[in-house]
């Protein structure tokens, strides 16, 4: 197979880039930018470009696939080049779809929760020394990369609901046509994608709809907004496992979970990620893995990385980072480590950074995100409202919208940096809660300081 990836150095399609050279194909690929570890990653395999920029001439009538990468426009010339030549173009989810038409699909999708429950469920996988391709968010502990395609007889994908390509719109998510399906939740995110709250659940009735014949829809049922839609939805050829929290205690800060009269204490906490492993232990059952192999993998397992990561503690303070940026993932961490640690003071410390996020006719979704907050603290940057090219955005407008007291709205990166610093952290936990890196604010020599 000669396969060329056009925008090779984006953070999975250089992966998918590598997991096909080691499969035996032959490789090429373009971009107008590529950023480290992408960078040295793909110079390591020999596949980084000579050349930075978009080559049409690379295409010819032999290459079998062409995959664009979300960074590739529609007027690339690449693009015209394929079309041209009348060759196979792929987005990236169309690709992996190929790859895997002769392997059992698992997929993750939902609107929180996915790159963890995609997490645990390959952690118990490669605890229990299972053959498996998969496709996460991020990169998960103890693997290389976060997506790998060989010839194994099963995939795990997490199933993202944002635009396939430049090409093809439709969701990433709807292209896998899974044969056991994980659905997480539903609150309103990519408001830039999604304009009405009724679009974005349309996009889970056509995943639904996507799920083989005679496959199993495991749903979150806690969830309302989900629960209602899967029974407005209902098919006849497939079955459904519903799931809500475990069995569990907190002894001391730990949780301890008990599934089928088995118990093991565990290295994760919070209701969230409960939920998520029991969506896990599901999915496990159904591939023939059993309760006690499930806990005593599923004991060790620490966390996907930025998803409630302690990054730094001493005896009276955790500091955690975690990608949380939407509401409801907003109010499930928060929730989270306040239950974990009912008599520590919590400092929760949200970016908006996301393009709905930063959008004020979006902001008012996080009315009492933060309540549970002990101290509350929102940052925004001005850069990234005109990275982004939006209007800029009042402090009041911010405040207002979360309905949170004495909430503190900071939008420049020394007056975050000062904030943070000047602190009193005994016995008080610091959330940090960010799909960004608070415009460059050296988190890690921060929290090296609050906890010598």
């Amino acid at each position: 197979m000669k396969v060329h990836f056009t925008s090779i150095g984006g953070s999975v399609m250089h992966q998918l880039a590598i997991a096909l050279k080691k499969k035996g194909y032959d490789i090429s690929g373009t971009d107008d930018e590529i950023f480290e570890p992408a960078k040295s990653n793909l110079q390591a395999e020999g596949l980084l470009p000579q050349k930075i920029g978009w080559q049409p001439e690379l295409l010819t009538k032999n290459i079998d696939a062409v995959i664009l990468g979300m960074h590739a426009k529609a007027d690339n010339p690449e693009i015209a080049k394929a079309k041209e030549l009348g060759l196979k173009i792929y987005s990236f989810p169309e690709y992996i779809y190929q790859e895997s038409v002769h392997k059992k699909r698992v997929v993750i999708g939902g609107s929180h929760g996915k790159t963890t429950t995609t997490s645990m469920i390959m952690h118990v996988l490669q605890t229990l020394q299972k053959d498996v391709d998969y496709l996460a968010g991020a990169k998960l502990q103890g693997f290389n990369q976060s997506v790998n395609i060989t010839n194994a007889p099963l995939i795990i994908c997490e199933g993202d609901e944002y635009p396939a390509s430049t090409l093809e719109k439709r969701p990433k998510f709807h292209f896998l046509f899974p044969h056991i399906a994980v659905l997480t939740g539903i609150a309103w995110d990519h408001i830039n994608v999604f304009p009405t709250f009724d679009i974005y659940k349309e996009q889970f009735v056509i995943f639904i709809q996507k799920i083989e014949k005679g496959g199993l829809l495991i749903y979150n049922e806690n969830d309302a907004v989900l629960k209602e839609l899967i029974e407005t939805n209902k098919r006849n050829d497939i079955q459904y496992q519903p799931y809500a929290i475990p069995k569990h205690t907190i002894e001391n800060g730990n949780t301890i979970i008990t599934i089928d009269d088995e118990t093991v204490a565990l290295k994760i906490f919070g209701n969230h990620n409960l939920q998520n492993l029991y969506a896990a232990y599901f999915v496990c059952k159904e591939l023939g893995i059993n309760t006690h192999d499930f806990l005593h993998a599923i004991k060790n397992f620490t966390g996907a990385s930025k998803r409630l990561e302690l990054i730094a503690n001493n005896n009276t303070t955790n500091i955690y980072r975690d990608f949380a940026h939407a509401p409801s993932k907003v109010i499930a961490t928060i929730e989270a480590v306040k239950q974990q640690y009912p008599n520590r003071t919590l400092i929760a410390v949200l970016e908006l950074h996301t393009y709905s996020s930063l959008n004020k006719n979006f902001l008012d979704e996080y009315k009492d995100a933060m309540a549970k907050a002990d101290i509350a603290v929102v940052f925004y940057a001005k850069h990234a409202l005109e990275l982004k090219q939006m209007p800029p955005l009042p402090k009041e407008i911010v405040y207002n919208s979360f309905n949170k007291e004495n909430l503190i709205v900071i939008n420049t990166k020394e007056e975050l940096n000062n904030w943070l610093h000047q602190q009193n952290y005994a016995n008080s936990n610091l959330l940090l809660m960010s799909s960004g890196d608070y415009d460059g604010v050296d988190i890690t020599t921060l929290s090296k300081s609050i906890t010598a």
